[in-house]
C-alpha cells in the first residue's frame, strides 16, 4: 500500500452523526443525565428521559424544546427500582430508542461494613445492580430484535478498584461492570454495542446524596482538586457514540489528572 493511500486513510472523516436517533436516559434531571440530555438533543437526537423528581424533569424538558423545538422529547417521571417501571417503559415504546444511557445511581453513606446502615445497601443495590440490568435487559431484547442499538452503562472507578468504606458501592459498580462485560459478549451477533464508562471524581450531587444532603461534607470531596464535572463525562460518552459501528469502547476510565486512584488525590493547598 503506497504512503499516499495510508496517510488519505488516516486523515479520513471517523465520526458518524447520531442526527435523528432516539436516546432514553435514566436518571435525567441532574448530573451526568442532564448533560448527556442536552449534548444528546444539540446532536439532533430525540429524548425519553426518566427521573423521579417530576418538577426537575418537567423543567429539563422545557429548557430543551425552547433550544431545539424540532425534537421529540417525552418525560417519564418514574422511579427505576419499582418493579412497574420497565412494563410501564415497554408500553410507552420507550425501549424502541436507538442509545440507552442507564445512568442512574447512587451511593450512600461512607461508612465501615460492620458500621454501616442496612438501609444504605438496600438502596444502592436496588438501584445501581437490580434496577440497573433489568433496564440493560429490556433495552437489548428490543435492540436484538431490530440488530442494532448502543448501550452505554454509567459504572465507576470502583468498578475496577475497591476502597475502605465504601465496600456495597464498590460491590454494586463490580457487578454492574461483570454484568455488562457479559451482555457484551452475548450480543456480539446482535449489532449492538455496549459500552461502559467509570469515572472518577466529578462534582456533581453525587457526594450531597452519599452525605445525605450534607454540604459541607459533599464539598470537601472535591476541595483542593480540579475535578471533573458532568459535561466532561457526557462529552467522553458522546466521542464513543459517534465511532464508527465497528468501533466498540469496551469501557473508558476517565478521572482528574489530580486523581491516581480513588484513594490517591493529590490536593493543592
Amino acid at each position: 500500500m503506497s504512503v499516499e493511500k495510508l496517510i488519505n486513510d488516516a486523515l479520513r472523516p471517523r465520526c458518524t452523526s447520531l442526527r435523528g436517533q432516539t436516546a432514553l436516559i435514566t436518571g435525567a434531571s441532574s448530573g451526568i443525565g442532564l448533560a448527556l440530555a442536552a449534548r444528546l438533543a444539540q446532536e439532533g437526537c430525540h429524548l425519553h428521559l426518566i427521573a423521579r423528581r417530576q418538577d426537575r424533569l418537567s423543567q429539563l424538558s422545557i429548557e430543551l424544546k425552547n433550544l431545539f423545538p424540532e425534537l421529540n422529547i417525552r418525560t417519564f417521571p418514574l422511579d427505576v427500582t419499582r418493579e412497574e417501571t420497565a412494563d410501564v417503559l415497554e408500553s410507552a415504546g420507550a425501549f424502541e430508542a436507538d442509545i440507552l444511557i442507564n445512568n442512574a445511581g447512587l451511593a450512600k453513606g461512607l461508612a465501615k461494613i460492620i458500621e454501616s446502615d442496612a438501609s444504605d445497601w438496600s438502596e444502592m443495590l436496588s438501584t445501581n445492580v437490580n434496577a440497573a440490568f433489568t433496564i440493560s435487559a429490556r433495552a437489548a431484547r428490543a435492540m436484538s430484535a431490530r440488530k442494532s442499538g448502543d448501550i452505554v452503562v454509567l459504572s465507576s472507578v470502583a468498578a475496577h478498584h475497591s476502597y475502605e468504606n465504601g465496600a456495597v458501592y464498590c460491590a454494586s459498580k463490580h457487578a454492574v461492570r461483570a454484568f455488562h462485560e457479559a451482555l457484551r459478549l452475548e450480543t456480539l451477533e446482535s449489532g449492538i454495542r455496549v459500552i461502559m464508562i467509570s469515572p472518577g471524581m466529578v462534582e456533581t450531587e453525587f457526594s450531597l446524596v452519599r452525605f445525605s444532603g450534607d454540604n459541607q461534607r459533599a464539598n470537601a470531596v472535591y476541595q483542593g482538586v480540579e475535578s471533573l464535572d458532568a459535561g466532561d463525562v457526557a462529552e467522553s460518552i458522546l466521542f464513543a457514540l459517534r465511532q464508527p459501528r465497528h468501533i466498540n469502547l469496551d469501557d473508558i476510565i476517565i478521572k482528574p489528572r489530580q486523581q491516581g486512584n480513588p484513594w490517591r488525590v493529590f490536593r493543592n493547598s
